[in-house]
């Protein structure tokens, strides 16, 4: 172990040329550096912070969602089968025909019968609205206060004005109780949202969130391992401004005031293209690049530390290209539509945009898929009638089934 943890912690890896370990751990009377062991507390205020969000989902959340109407769902459970739940559970969630014409036959059931079956029982795992609309309140909530506090905190800071100021005297520069503690309750946010993972709605892209958590607490103790937390500041700054926006676009959508969400979403969409393909490349990276190149220069963990960062700018692209999808798709099914008037045979154009700013990630399965055998009606929309309505074709609380990519997590690191 020793061995291993002398080779891990290489100060040819680190540090710059010509520091040392032992250079950092004596510093000035009444002043400290970075330790790696300093984010340990970062696990029991994760376990806290998930305990508040119990209660803030339980007492807070909730009664918000009752005051906007948003109830707790009651939907029909599918009756006890144990033939029928093995299959679900072992086999398939969704059978193909020939699994329900071999069903049908064992059971003595109509195909249609057991169709249903299984469209109950895949209904009756997924979340109600209103346990969807208390958990985007928490992250809103929570999103928002760290914002705040950010901000807060960076513009009292040289660095916020002046990004050369990030590699001034480094790796020798001071931690305050303000930059410890922005960075401990950044940390230990994504470690409670990692561990929350297998109680919160369990989504299609569970796995790739989970990779997610565990990259940006990797990225986090990385940067403050090696005292980069200067510039790690400005990062997490930069990638809380639109978080807030987009969970407050899906409360909006959950209580159903479609208009307020269109609104959020634009502005969500404005703000992210802003931040990551405008501020975060020529702020964040320049200065590491660049600026941090001509004041202490490359060592490896320099280089590692904006190989992610360039990675992530990567996947900024990537959800941006997802989020202008979404929008487009959006104005798209918002076609025109020209009706004929009896007064005259006028032509009238009505014009309707809804953008899709739910969540993307939503269970809700669309009625092709689930009401086959129910017989649809409503689809058509009028001329005074919004393509999308807020309750949606498949009248899921303002879920767009048809859309298929993801939005939220744009977040983080």
């Amino acid at each position: 172990m020793a061995a291993l943890s002398a080779w891990f912690w290489n100060e040819r890896f680190w540090l710059p040329h010509n520091v040392t370990w032992a250079d950092l751990a004596d510093p000035a009377p009444g002043a400290e550096y970075p330790k790696p062991g300093h984010l340990l507390a970062a696990l029991p205020l994760a376990l806290g912070i998930f305990t508040v969000r119990l209660f803030f989902e339980r007492f807070i959340a909730s009664a918000c969602a009752q005051s906007l109407n948003i109830q707790e769902e009651v939907g029909r459970r599918a009756q006890p089968n144990a033939v029928l739940e093995k299959v679900f559970t072992s086999i398939t969630k969704n059978p193909d025909l020939r699994h329900l014409n071999g069903l049908s036959k064992q059971l003595d059931w109509e195909v249609r019968k057991v169709q249903r079956w299984f469209r109950h029982r895949r209904n009756q795992d997924k979340p109600s609205t209103h346990t969807k609309f208390c958990e985007s309140m928490w992250r809103f909530t929570f999103y928002l206060c760290i914002f705040i506090y950010g901000i807060q905190f960076l513009c009292q800071t040289p660095w916020m004005w002046d990004t050369r100021h990030c590699w001034y005297n480094y790796p020798y520069q001071i931690l305050t109780p303000g930059l410890y503690n922005y960075y401990v309750a950044e940390l230990a946010f994504y470690w409670a949202l990692m561990f929350s993972q297998f109680t919160d709605i369990k989504r299609k892209d569970f796995l790739i969130m989970f990779i997610h958590h565990l990259a940006t607490i990797g990225l986090i103790s990385f940067s403050y391992a090696n005292n980069m937390l200067r510039v790690g500041t400005l990062v997490m700054c930069v990638h809380d401004t639109s978080d807030f926006l987009l969970e407050a676009a899906k409360l909006a959508n959950y209580a159903k005031h479609q208009r307020l969400c269109d609104f959020l979403f634009i502005v969500f969409s404005v703000v992210f293209f802003l931040t990551r393909l405008v501020v975060y490349p020529i702020w964040i990276l320049n200065t590491t690049l660049f600026e941090s190149w001509a004041i202490i220069g490359p060592y490896p963990s320099w280089w590692l530390f904006n190989s992610l960062l360039l990675v992530l700018q990567v996947l900024h692209i990537i959800w941006s290209y997802l989020i202008a999808r979404i929008a487009i798709k959006a104005m798209l099914r918002g076609k025109t539509q020209f009706v004929s008037s009896r007064a005259g045979m006028r032509s009238g154009l009505s014009f309707s945009l809804y953008p899709v700013c739910n969540d993307v990630r939503s269970d809700i399965e669309s009625s092709s898929e689930e009401d086959a055998d129910v017989p649809r009606e409503g689809l058509k929309a009028s001329a005074h009638t919004p393509l999308f309505s807020p309750k949606g074709v498949n009248g899921t609380n303002g879920h767009c089934a048809t859309s298929k990519s993801r939005a939220h997590n744009s977040g983080s690191w």
